[in-house]
C-alpha cells in the first residue's frame, strides 16, 4: 500500500507518522459506496428542455437527443463523430468543436473523455455542460472565442454507455463499472510496458483506439470518479522507479488546475493528499490503463482526473460540482499550448526491464538494433496486434510493409518504441 507522510510537532521537534494513501479506486474491485442508492435524489431529463438547468441526469434518448441537437444548432461549430458502438449497441459519440466553420483545421487537437467506468458518472454530465458553455460562449465569451479558435476540441462524454445505463435507457440508478461484458475497460488497452490483458478486447475499446489513431491528439483527460485527485503519468511504476520525463509539467499543470478549484471550493481535492495531484504509479501500480496507452502509443499528454469522491451524486450535487469544476476544466485544454511538440517517452534510468536502443528511428524502411537479440521477438501495432515477427539473431528488422504508426518491439521483458515514417 503506498503511504503517505504527516508530520506532528512535538517538543520542538517534527515527527512524522506514515498514513496510508486512500485506496484508489481505479486499482480495486469496486466497493459500495456508503450511502443508499435508494435514498439517493436521481432525477432523470426526458427532454432536452429538462437538462435546461443541468441537476439532472439524461436518459439515454435525451444524451442522443443534446449531442444532436448541438450539431443543429452550431452547424459552423460542432460536429458529432460517431467513435463506435458498445456491446449492446449504444452510440459512443464525440463533439468536435471547430472555429471559423473549420473543416479540416491545422490547430492541435484536445481530447476529453468521460466515463469509461460506467458508474463514476460526474463526469458524463460535466462534459455535456462543457459541451454547451463552450458552444454557447462562442463570438461573446474572449476566452471561450480565442479557445475554440486556436484548439480543435473533442469531448467524449460517455464512453462506457452500457455501464452507465446498465438499468435501462431511462436511468443511471442502477449504473456499474463494467461493460456489458463485465470487462474494466480500463484494464482493456494494450501495455506498452508488456502487461498482456486479462480480457479480450471489447469494442468499446477497439472503437476508441481505432479513433484515437485516426487523429493527432496532443493533450487528453479521461475522467473518473471515486475520489478527487489529478492523477498524472505513469500508472505503470512509481516516480521513483521511472519517472514521466515530463514530470515537472505535469506537476506544474496539476497546481493550476487545483489551485483554480480551489479558489471556487477550497474543500475538494484533499481525499487522497493535501497538493491534490499525484504521479499514478505512486498511488497504486495499474497496468492496461489508458492514460500510459495514450502517452506511450499515441504520443498524447494524457492524465487522469478524479474529480468527484461519489461515483453517483445525487441531481442536486451536479451544479456545485460544475460551480468550481467550469474553470479549471477551460483552462486544462488551454494548457495546450504550454508546450512543443516532441516525443513522450520514457525514461528507463533506474528500470530493471532496461530498454532497447533501435535507430534510426523514425525510420521508413529498416531500424536496427543496438545488440543482437538472442531469442525471437515481436512487434506490435498500436492496437496490441502482433505485425511481424523477429527471429533469434537479428539486428534488423524490415519495416517498409506497415504503415505509418508507432509500434512496439518486446523482446521477453524488455521493449522499445518504433515509429513508421
Amino acid at each position: 500500500m503506498s503511504l503517505a507522510f504527516v508530520g506532528f510537532v512535538f517538543a520542538g521537534q517534527t515527527l512524522f507518522a506514515q498514513s496510508p494513501l486512500k485506496e484508489r479506486p481505479d486499482a480495486f474491485p469496486p466497493k459500495a459506496e456508503n450511502i443508499d442508492i435508494d435514498s439517493k435524489a436521481i432525477n432523470m431529463a426526458q427532454t432536452i428542455g429538462e437538462m435546461s438547468s443541468w441537476d439532472r441526469y439524461p436518459t439515454y434518448e435525451t444524451y442522443l437527443a443534446l449531442m444532436q441537437g448541438w450539431a443543429e444548432r452550431y452547424p459552423d461549430l460542432c460536429h458529432i463523430d460517431t467513435i463506435g458502438r458498445s456491446v449492446q449497441d449504444r452510440l459512443i459519440l464525440c463533439a468536435r468543436i471547430q472555429g471559423n466553420g473549420a473543416t479540416e483545421s491545422a490547430n492541435p487537437e484536445f481530447f476529453y473523455s468521460s466515463t469509461m467506468h460506467g458508474d463514476e458518472v460526474t463526469g458524463f454530465v460535466l462534459m455535456l455542460r462543457l459541451i454547451d458553455t463552450l458552444l454557447s460562449g462562442y463570438g461573446t465569451n474572449q476566452q471561450y472565442t480565442n479557445l475554440i479558435d486556436s484548439v480543435d476540441i473533442y469531448i467524449n462524454p460517455l464512453s462506457n454507455p452500457d455501464g452507465t445505463y446498465r438499468g435501462g435507457n431511462s436511468t443511471v440508478r442502477y449504473a456499474m463499472r463494467y461493460n456489458a461484458n463485465y470487462v474494466d475497460l480500463n484494464r482493456n488497452f494494450p501495455d506498452p510496458f508488456g502487461t498482456p490483458p486479462t480480457d479480450e478486447q471489447q469494442v468499446e475499446n477497439t472503437a476508441m483506439i481505432e479513433y484515437v489513431s485516426n487523429h493527432s491528439f496532443r493533450l487528453s483527460a479521461n475522467l473518473h470518479g471515486g475520489s478527487e485527485v489529478m492523477n498524472y503519468p505513469w500508472d505503470s511504476f512509481t516516480s521513483s522507479e521511472n519517472p514521466h520525463p515530463d514530470s515537472d509539467w505535469w506537476q506544474q499543470v496539476c497546481k493550476r488546475f487545483v489551485d483554480t478549484s480551489r479558489t471556487y471550493s477550497n474543500s475538494h481535492f484533499r481525499d487522497v493528499n493535501s497538493q491534490g495531484y499525484i504521479a499514478g504509479g505512486d498511488w497504486y501500480v495499474i497496468p492496461n490503463g489508458r492514460q500510459d496507452y495514450m502517452n506511450y502509443y499515441h504520443n498524447c499528454r494524457e492524465m487522469t482526473m478524479e474529480i468527484s469522491t461519489i461515483k453517483l451524486l445525487g441531481s442536486e450535487q451536479l451544479s456545485e460540482y460544475w460551480r468550481f469544476m467550469q474553470h479549471p476544466l477551460v483552462n486544462y485544454i488551454a494548457e495546450i499550448h504550454t508546450f512543443t511538440v516532441g516525443n513522450v517517452g520514457v525514461n528507463y534510468a533506474g528500470s530493471s526491464a532496461g530498454m532497447l536502443a533501435v535507430y534510426p528511428n523514425p525510420a521508413q524502411d529498416k531500424v536496427f538494433l543496438s545488440e543482437e537479440i538472442s531469442v525471437s521477438s515481436r512487434v506490435y501495432n498500436a492496437q496490441g496486434q502482433c505485425v511481424l515477427q523477429v527471429p533469434a539473431g537479428a539486428r534488423c528488422i524490415d519495416i517498409k510493409t506497415l504503415p505509418q504508426g508507432v509500434y512496439i518491439l518486446r523482446v521477453g521483458n524488455r521493449s522499445a518504441k518504433i515509429v513508421k515514417r
